[in-house]
């Protein structure tokens, strides 16, 4: 089965409570479910990880690269702002996908600028829970085509 972390940043351990009318009712744990049994009809392992520190989230991508073929992101906030995530994403090697509940460019001008999508292979973004689903689904033909 192939290896597939799926990180989530900073709020988003808040999902279901947080501005339901922006990012829905669903809590993480519930769109980590979907996205895990989904991810295992497609022969992918998903190993989830969610934190509110950037380094933790940086650390776990370092780690990443010595088990996992690939990455499921939504860095959250720090999607806008930071460089050091943009950096590790690059260290690693990995292909990512940026996954985002929103759609980030009908937001305010300052969500509209991610510094990670230019090292991302794609960004799913505006389907709320169903974006993991995408951004599963999405990896697992990115992988495929590796093999090919």
């Amino acid at each position: 089965m192939r290896k597939v972390l799926l990180l989530n940043g900073p709020n988003l351990n808040l999902l279901g409570e947080r501005e339901p009318a922006i990012y829905g009712t669903e809590t993480l744990e519930r769109i980590v479910q979907r996205a895990t049994e989904f991810a295992q009809s497609l022969g992918i392992e998903l190993h989830a990880v969610q934190s509110n520190h950037e380094g933790t989230l940086i650390d776990t991508l370092h780690q990443a690269r010595t088990w996992a073929e690939g990455v499921i992101l939504n860095a959250g906030a720090y999607t806008h702002t930071s460089v050091a995530l943009r950096d590790a994403i690059c260290a690693v090697g990995l292909p990512t996908i940026e996954v985002h509940l929103s759609n980030i460019h009908a937001r305010e001008p300052f969500r509209r600028r991610s510094l990670i999508a230019p090292v991302c292979v794609g960004t799913i973004s505006g389907f709320g829970a169903n974006s993991y689903l995408l951004a599963v689904q999405a990896i697992a033909w990115i992988l495929e085509q590796k093999q090919v």
